[in-house]
């Protein structure tokens, strides 16, 4: 495994002995920021090398993506696993919706072995930030005029995840690689670093949601590792479909078979209150996101190589 992985298992240790090891709210804080600069930099500093238009397909075939998967998951969440209907919209949203912290890991697990990706994925994460998040809205109370759209979508576009995602992607395009090149110890020399404690952080928050998860039964715990297969799959096709490598199509994959635990709690909770958030979080990061870090990752690289070679 990537080394930054085994803080990750030091945080889950450490919540479920009982530790008093805490990451402060403030360190926790700035490493998100740093980290979401990171992504956000990079990817601008790439895509000032290409020409956005021969983007447009890609951007639209990803969208649909997003509109579709929370649409697939719901009658899943519905009837197999036997949630109320504001519930199963929310899980659907959630598992719609992306997690940047995969993502993250998702590179240093490229960056490990060497292969380069393509530099429109932090586009194609933040624009999947949102697709699922209204679709869910919209699963769980139709079109509601009781529903504040107004505070919803600021919510939705101005929360930090996405601010902070373009912003940086609008800085490292403006700036170019030269610009940047200042910056670079910070955001770029010491990304797995900030990664690394970043990950013990969320070891600590997994472990707090064992307590929920041992009560939620054993269809919420099936849900959170087997939804990530196909939805990867659907992420890795579409990859192979719209020309990315196998390290573009391997981080589609990653983020179709992530499951939000920021962007989509925050917004549900303005929504759909109704629906209860401790079944969405224990899922996307009690089970989906460790499933992913453990077992996930590796499992779409394989595909997406595999995908790779049935084309050529």
């Amino acid at each position: 495994m990537d080394p930054v992985v085994w803080f990750f298992v030091l945080g889950v240790v450490a919540g479920l002995a009982r530790s008093d090891l805490r990451v402060p709210a403030a360190i926790y804080d700035l490493l998100s920021i740093l980290l979401l600069l990171a992504i956000g930099l990079k990817g601008g500093v790439e895509l000032a090398r290409q020409p956005i238009s021969g983007l447009l397909p890609q951007i639209g075939a990803v969208l649909a993506m997003g509109f579709a998967l929370p649409l697939l998951l719901f009658p899943v969440a519905r009837f197999l696993v036997g949630l109320a209907r504001a519930d199963a919209a929310s899980l659907a949203a959630h598992y719609g919706s992306v997690s940047v912290a995969t993502y993250a890991v998702g590179v240093a697990y490229l960056g490990a072995r060497n292969i380069e990706f393509d530099a429109q994925l932090p586009l194609l994460l933040v624009l999947l930030e949102v697709p699922a998040i209204i679709v869910g809205i919209l699963l769980a109370r139709g079109i509601d005029g009781a529903t504040k759209w107004g505070k919803l979508l600021h919510e939705i576009f101005l929360g930090k995840s996405v601010v902070l995602l373009v912003g940086g992607l609008a800085i490292g395009w403006a700036s170019g690689a030269d610009g940047i090149g200042p910056l670079e110890p910070l955001f770029f020399d010491l990304f797995k670093g900030f990664l690394a404690l970043f990950l013990l952080e969320m070891g600590l928050i997994a472990a707090s949601q064992s307590k929920s998860l041992r009560s939620r039964g054993l269809q919420l715990i099936l849900f959170g590792v087997l939804a990530p297969i196909p939805l990867a799959a659907i992420g890795a096709v579409i990859g192979v479909a719209i020309g990315l490598s196998i390290g573009g199509t391997t981080l589609l994959a990653i983020l179709a078979g992530s499951a939000s635990y920021i962007a989509a709690p925050a917004a549900m909770r303005i929504a759909v209150p109704e629906a209860n958030p401790a079944l969405s979080l224990t899922a996307s990061l009690g089970v989906t996101f460790p499933f992913n870090i453990f077992v996930g990752i590796p499992l779409y690289f394989t595909l997406a190589s595999w995908l790779h070679r049935g084309m050529g």
